[in-house]
């Protein structure tokens, strides 16, 4: 269990201090309630043995205040062990943030954003229970003990054996009480599943409503809660047997020890030893309960463990594979080059395989070829949103791994075919292409992207908010804020993937016209199904099954028989095709 807390107070060595502060407190509380039992047979044996009322007034006086001390204590331990709870929530939170802030694209094309959001906002939320409860409750279980069975060798060494033997005896079963750890990994693991197809059956519930179907048509969810119910069954299984004589030890002792006073005793040895019988039946309630927190200690341990390795393996998924990773700042120019470059999204299945190239700066080239054949992959490693399997980048005659993150993403611009806009003022949403801009940059950059009857729909113009009531945008009036945001943006190597594709007619000239202005004097990379908008590109590559197979511009490829051609012609029949 220490080194559980170890891993877990270093996430928060601001706080450190208040942690050990709040177990100095709680064991000073367990010391300070051990002690007024302690006194209470004093109190006892003051009273029924001599029958002095005035130290047994005095010894009452001092259990008060020693269980009103402990009481004090025990609540500042748990306030400050709340504190380090919350702190820790928080920058477990802000590790996850650092994560996401710090990972590539190809985490992002693996994993979903809820599984990421949950695995970061429930994990964080179970080390509250650990820090803000278990504290004050561990330090108790061990100190308790401790305090009451030495009490008891100074009242009455036969007191302290029977103490020690039953602590002995329970412990043993506390350990069967805990259960298998194999088990309890199951039952984790089912219960997440369990949480996992609930949420996609919420969902999902409209078209279940919509079909009148039960719940076992949602095969996952139904399977999920068969398979928990049985793993938790099986668990309690395994800790039934150490429960139950746990319960009938504790029992059964306090009923030995009431009929050895009461049927095996003296009437004249009865009296003498009420005080300490009394304390003995006191002190067993108490090591009751902590046998009872040790073994819940055991379930929150492979908890917190669990909690930790789960946050920690995300945050290694999140930044393993970082293509940048170097300090360059700058780009000699807008170059990009491919030395024998293989990759594959599976380790077995090559998209790329040594594929070389060279663009040359400051001109426009063009990525054509059937779907699958290898096109956006190409842009996806330009980018460094993946990185390469082997062979090597060149961005700017430099490998692509000696620039910095922040490197990057000033010099790389990219306009995906379907846009994100966050639900920010639409002034907010360009100004992220490059956040340092002046409000008069920025409404340039509207303006060249031909934005201003976009601004004309709403009173508000640029400060209208994305996402509010009455504010609805085309797919190609998201495309030009867009456009505007990387015309702001002003990299150097700038990459458009299908950007135009489901654009309507209405706004393609618009379209057409900002991408002329924000192609200039950059390298541009284009991805394109349709091939009317790249013919007065300076170059253009035909893609098939990874390789470059044709190169050269649209009117030397298009008078050659090769695949180019034969797309081109493709196209042209598609764009005449007619509902008759």
């Amino acid at each position: 269990m220490f080194s559980v807390y170890k891993k877990l107070f270093s996430y928060i060595p601001d706080r450190k201090g208040l942690a050990y502060l709040a177990i100095f407190f709680s064991a000073l509380s367990a010391m300070l309630m051990a002690g007024a039992l302690y006194y209470l047979y004093e109190f006892l044996r003051g009273l029924l043995l001599s029958g002095n009322t005035a130290s047994a007034a005095a010894y009452a006086l001092v259990i008060v205040s020693m269980m009103l001390a402990g009481s004090l204590l025990y609540m500042t331990s748990g306030v400050l062990a709340h504190m380090v709870a919350f702190r820790l929530e928080t920058n477990l939170r802000k590790r996850g943030i650092d994560g996401l802030m710090a990972s590539n694209f190809a985490f992002f094309g693996t994993s979903s954003s809820g599984k990421i959001r949950k695995i970061i906002d429930d994990n964080a939320a179970e080390t509250h229970t650990i820090v803000a409860h278990l504290i004050p409750d561990n330090v108790g279980v061990v100190v308790t003990p401790l305090m009451i069975v030495g009490l008891a060798f100074v009242i009455q060494p036969l007191m302290g054996f029977l103490l020690l033997l039953l602590i002995a005896i329970g412990a043993w079963q506390v350990k069967g009480m805990v259960g298998k750890p194999e088990l309890m990994s199951l039952y984790a693991a089912t219960l997440e599943n369990l949480n996992s197809a609930t949420v996609e059956y919420v969902r999902g519930m409209q078209v279940i409503k919509i079909f009148k179907t039960s719940v076992a048509s949602f095969k996952a969810l139904s399977q999920a809660i068969q398979a928990y119910s049985e793993t938790a069954l099986q668990y309690s299984f395994t800790c039934r047997r150490a429960y139950v004589s746990f319960q009938v030890l504790f029992a059964s002792y306090i009923l030995l020890l009431i009929s050895a006073f009461a049927f095996l005793l003296p009437e004249r040895e009865q009296l003498h030893l009420l005080p300490q019988f009394l304390y003995l039946f006191s002190v067993i309630g108490l090591l009751f309960t902590c046998f009872m927190r040790v073994m819940y200690l055991g379930m929150y341990q492979y908890k917190a463990v669990e909690v930790i390795d789960k946050i920690e393996q995300l945050y290694q998924q999140m930044t393993e594979n970082k293509v940048y990773q170097g300090s360059e700042e700058e780009l000699i120019d807008g170059s990009l080059a491919f030395q024998e470059v293989s990759f594959g999204y599976e380790e077995d299945q090559l998209i790329l395989d040594r594929l070389s190239f060279r663009l040359e700066a400051n001109k426009v080239y063009a990525l054509v070829g059937a779907s699958g054949s290898g096109k956006s992959t190409i842009a996806k490693l330009m980018a460094g949103f993946y990185k390469a399997g082997s062979g090597q980048i060149l961005l700017g005659q430099k490998p692509i791994e000696s620039y910095s993150q922040e490197a990057a993403m000033r010099q790389i611009a990219f306009v995906f075919q379907q846009s994100k806009l966050f639900k920010l003022s639409i002034y907010d949403n360009v100004r992220l292409g490059r956040p340092e801009a002046s409000r008069e940059e920025v409404m340039r950059a509207l303006d060249l992207a031909c934005c201003q009857d976009i601004l004309d729909k709403f009173p508000d113009r640029e400060e209208t908010q994305i996402g509010a009531e009455g504010v609805h945008l085309s797919g190609g009036e998201m495309q030009r804020l867009a456009i505007a945001r990387a015309i702001l943006k002003d990299a150097r190597l700038l990459i458009l993937d299908e950007a135009s594709a489901s654009t309507d007619v209405n706004n393609e000239y618009q379209i057409q016209q900002a991408f002329a202005r924000l192609m200039e004097n950059k390298t541009v990379i284009i991805i394109a199904h349709r091939l009317s908008s790249i013919r007065g590109v300076d170059e253009i590559l035909v893609i098939d099954q990874g390789r470059i197979v044709e190169r050269g511009r649209d009117q030397d490829l298009s008078e050659k028989s090769g695949l180019y051609r034969r797309l081109k012609e493709l196209y042209a029949s598609a764009d005449e095709w007619r509902v008759s």
